[in-house]
C-alpha cells in the first residue's frame, strides 16, 4: 500500500484544530485504510472506532449520547450516513469545552450526509474529500498505469491489467446494486447503469439535459436527479460553467466528467493502454485525468474550478478562480503544442494572470507572454502546490 503522507498530514491537521473531521469519497477510495494509519499515529489518547456497517456497532450506538459522552482520545465513526441520528449527539458533544474528543467520521458521499451534518454541525466540521491515487503519491513514471487503471487503491495496485480491470468492473456493479440502495437511492440499478455508461461516452463534453431525457423517455427534471446522484457519491464530476459580463454569449450549462479514469476505461470496456489510445475518447479521457492531476497539485476546491465557453467558439478547459487571481488551462495530447485564437481571447477577456497549455512531452517552456507549454510529467515542479501562482496579476 502506499503511503498518502499528504493526505494523512492533512487530516492530522484538521483534527488539531476542529472537533470533528469528515473523510468522504467514493466507495473503496482508501478512507478507512486512511484512518487506520492516523489510528496508529494518534498519541493524544485512546483510539475508538466504530464501523456502521457492522450490526454489533450499530447496535452499540442505538443510544449514541450513552455510548459516546464518556470516550475519550480519537473517536472513528466510519460509514457515518448509515446512522444519520448520531450527528445530532455529535453537535452536543462537539461543544463541550476543551474538546475531550476528536471525532474522525468516514462516509460515501450522500445527500443525507451532506444535509445531515451542513445542519446540525455547522462550525464545527471540516471536510475532506479523498480522491484516487495521484500521480505525486504514484510516481510520474506510473501516469500511464494511473491513466490506465485510475486512483482507486485496489484497482491501481492489482497484479495484472485484467485483474484491475475485473475489480472495476465489479466496483461498477455492487456500487449500482448495493451501495447506492445502501444510501437512500431508489432508482433502479439498471437504469442508473445506463446512464452511467451515456456519461462516459459524454465524457469532456457540455451537459445537455434535453438530449438524455429523450434516451430515457424521461423529463429533463428526472435525468438531472439522476446526474445529481452521481456526483454526490463522486462517481461523476461536473465542471461548472464561468460567466462574465462580456458582450458575447457564453455557454452556461456545465461539463461532465466520469470522475475517475479507470471507471471510465471500464466503461467503455478499454482494458489495456492499446485500446484505449485507439478509442475515439482517448483524448477526452487524457484531458479530464489531467484536470484531475491540475487541481490535486493547486489544491483548487470545487467552487474554484470551471470552464469557459462561447457561442462564437472561444473556450477555456480549465479556470481556477482563486481571490483576485484566475488562472487558465487548455489541455493538448500532443507533444507539439500551440497557440491558439482561442487562447488569446480567453487571456484578455478573462484577465488571466497566466494560461498554461498542459501536454504530453517533456519540457517545460514559454509561448509567448502569460502562456507557456506544461508537460504533464512536469506538473509538481512547475505548479509548485500553488506557489508560483501567488504573484500579483497583471493589469
Amino acid at each position: 500500500m502506499l503511503e498518502r503522507r499528504r493526505e494523512r498530514s492533512r487530516i492530522e491537521a484538521y483534527l488539531s484544530r476542529f472537533p470533528v473531521v469528515a473523510i468522504v469519497g467514493a466507495r473503496q477510495i482508501g478512507k478507512t485504510t486512511l484512518a487506520r494509519v492516523i489510528a496508529a499515529r494518534w498519541r493524544k489518547g485512546p483510539v475508538r472506532r466504530f464501523d456502521l456497517e457492522e450490526t454489533s456497532d450499530r447496535a452499540r450506538l442505538s443510544d449514541p449520547m450513552l455510548a459516546l459522552q464518556d470516550l475519550t482520545g480519537l473517536v472513528i465513526l466510519d460509514e457515518i450516513q448509515l446512522l444519520p441520528e448520531v450527528f445530532s449527539t455529535l453537535r452536543v458533544l462537539a461543544d463541550r469545552p476543551r474538546y475531550p474528543a476528536r471525532f474522525l467520521i468516514l462516509g460515501s458521499a450522500s445527500p443525507d450526509l451532506l444535509r445531515q451534518s451542513s445542519e446540525s454541525l455547522a462550525g464545527r466540521i471540516i471536510y475532506h474529500e479523498l480522491k484516487g491515487f495521484s500521480m505525486d503519491e504514484v510516481g510520474v513514471r506510473r501516469r500511464k498505469k494511473l491513466w490506465l487503471r485510475g486512483g482507486f487503491p485496489r484497482s491501481f495496485l492489482a497484479r495484472t491489467n485484467e485483474l484491475s480491470f475485473e475489480w472495476r468492473r465489479s466496483f461498477v456493479r455492487s456500487f449500482l446494486e448495493r451501495d447506492l440502495p445502501q444510501l437512500g437511492v431508489q432508482i433502479p440499478s439498471g437504469t442508473l447503469e445506463r446512464f452511467w455508461s451515456m456519461v462516459a461516452h459524454y465524457h469532456g463534453q457540455i451537459w445537455n439535459s434535453s438530449e438524455f431525457a429523450r434516451s430515457f423517455g424521461v423529463a429533463d427534471t428526472t435525468i438531472r436527479r439522476y446526474l445529481d446522484v452521481m456526483t454526490a457519491t463522486y462517481v461523476v464530476r461536473q465542471l461548472r460553467p464561468f460567466s462574465e459580463n462580456l458582450a458575447k454569449r457564453q455557454v452556461k450549462s456545465p461539463k461532465v466528467y466520469v470522475s475517475d479514469s479507470g471507471l471510465l476505461h471500464t466503461l467503455l470496456n478499454l482494458r489495456d493502454q492499446a485500446d484505449v489510445e485507439g478509442h475515439p475518447k482517448v483524448g477526452a479521457s487524457w484531458e479530464g485525468f489531467a484536470i484531475n492531476a491540475v487541481t490535486r497539485e493547486l489544491d483548487a476546491r470545487p467552487e474554484e474550478c470551471f470552464f469557459w465557453a462561447t457561442h462564437s467558439s472561444a473556450e477555456l478547459d480549465l479556470l481556477v478562480v482563486r481571490g483576485r487571481h484566475r488562472w487558465g488551462f487548455e489541455f493538448k495530447r500532443t507533444v507539439a503544442p500551440k497557440i491558439t485564437r482561442s487562447m488569446r481571447v480567453a487571456i484578455e477577456d478573462l484577465h488571466l494572470d497566466r494560461l498554461d497549455v498542459i501536454y504530453a512531452g517533456d519540457a517545460t517552456y514559454p509561448l509567448a507572454e502569460r502562456i507557456r507549454a506544461v508537460a504533464l510529467s512536469d506538473l509538481h515542479r512547475a505548479l509548485g502546490h500553488g506557489r508560483a501562482w501567488q504573484t500579483r496579476r497583471k493589469k
